[in-house]
């Protein structure tokens, strides 16, 4: 299989498995629990009919949107994803030059392998840093610091990891950051030579933002799960998130709201954006798709912050689903990492390109010539 055979999310997902070791794939394609919700989290769309029309001439589409500040040339913007030159030696260069071209806006972990500074000086995209709050103070603040001073756009405080999620894919296969090397892994190695080779002859693996303060994750090998419980501060409030927003001073989001309720309380502290998000079903299953709560939060909120939907989007038709809730923009991971790990900056490159394609063919067929002629008219749900 090629790059070239790769058509959709599912074509990129297939090359990615067959280019990665075992225990890295199944940490990008597993969940929580039984994976429920993420599954739930691209069905959800499908219980959703889009209505379009006809005669309305379009020959000339605008897909453009401004989130948090920033106009983005596509309605789609790269969610930030952990340790990502485990999947690709290339990493966060690969999939910021990407989003550069494609005129969207490029997520940071705060467990990201590039580090903030780097990033700055060669990525010229808006670009979000993801934050997780650690009991070491220092360390929450210097981050911020650093996306100050490397000019940032925008932050997001992630809210849904106050414990890591029981990913038992991840148990199954022993995966950790950095990979442990024991027998199940070298085996592992060994059928995947073109992956071991980049890995062990390109830069050491590190998390960049991290690796001044903590030793786990770059130099102990920890699980995500593990690394979550023993380093992030557990006793996170909304007057921790509120002190958060106010140093930070910029436009804010929170990641992770699902309800009503906190999506009011991130409008009261500040938040520009809410991103609706269960983490990709990593965390609690059982829990909602983000566009299936949708609705709720847009009404409540969506004329004074906006909503971005997080997760589960495979194709073009979902973005149009979300926009016409009333999201402004969607956002995801596993849209551009399969195709990161598949082939590095060609593959983000080819998937966010049909991705585009998708969204600019489905608004001529719904007879939409912008994005502010999507609405709720053109949906029915069964």
């Amino acid at each position: 299989m090629r790059l070239q055979d790769c058509h959709n999310t599912w074509d990129f997902r297939e090359l990615a498995r067959r280019r990665l070791p075992r225990p890295i794939f199944d940490y990008i394609d597993g969940a929580a629990d039984d994976e429920v919700t993420y599954r739930r989290n691209t069905e959800s769309f499908e219980r959703c009919d889009l209505v379009p029309n006809v005669l309305s001439g379009v020959e000339h589409i605008d897909m453009s949107v401004t989130v948090m500040g920033q106009k983005l040339a596509i309605p789609f913007f790269l969610s930030p994803t952990a340790l990502q030159r485990l999947f690709h030696h290339d990493g966060e260069r690969a999939v910021g030059a990407a989003a550069q071209k494609f005129g969207t806006l490029f997520g940071i972990s705060s467990l990201g392998t590039v580090s903030i500074e780097e990033i700055s000086a060669a990525i010229s995209t808006p670009k979000l840093f993801q934050l997780y709050v650690h009991k070491d103070k220092g360390l929450t603040r210097s981050m911020i610091d650093r996306c100050k001073e490397a000019g940032f756009e925008a932050l997001a405080l992630t809210v849904d990891t106050i414990v890591g999620g029981n990913r038992e894919r991840d148990l199954r296969t022993g995966f950790t950051s950095p990979m442990r090397l024991n027998a199940r892994s070298l085996l592992s190695f060994f059928t995947h030579p073109r992956w071991a080779f980049n890995y062990f002859t390109h830069e050491r693996f590190e998390l960049s933002q991290l690796k001044d303060h903590v030793r786990e994750g770059t130099k102990v090998a920890v699980s995500v799960s593990e690394y979550f419980g023993a380093m992030l501060d557990q006793s996170m409030d909304w007057t921790t998130a509120a002190e958060i927003a106010q140093y930070w001073g910029g436009p804010f989001a929170l990641k992770g709201v699902m309800s009503v309720a906190d999506a009011r309380r991130a409008v009261a502290i500040g938040a520009s954006a809410i991103m609706v998000s269960n983490h990709g079903g990593r965390q609690l299953d059982g829990s909602r798709s983000p566009f299936d709560q949708l609705a709720e939060i847009v009404d409540a909120v969506g004329d004074t912050t906006d909503v971005i939907c997080d997760g589960g989007i495979r194709r073009g038709t979902h973005v149009l689903k979300a926009l016409s809730v009333g999201a402004k923009a969607c956002s995801g991971g596993r849209a551009y990492l399969y195709a990161l790990a598949a082939a590095g900056q060609p593959g983000v490159e080819r998937a966010l390109g049909l991705l585009r394609d998708e969204i600019e063919r489905d608004m001529k067929l719904m007879g939409c010539r912008c994005l502010a002629e999507l609405g709720r008219h053109n949906l029915r749900f069964r």
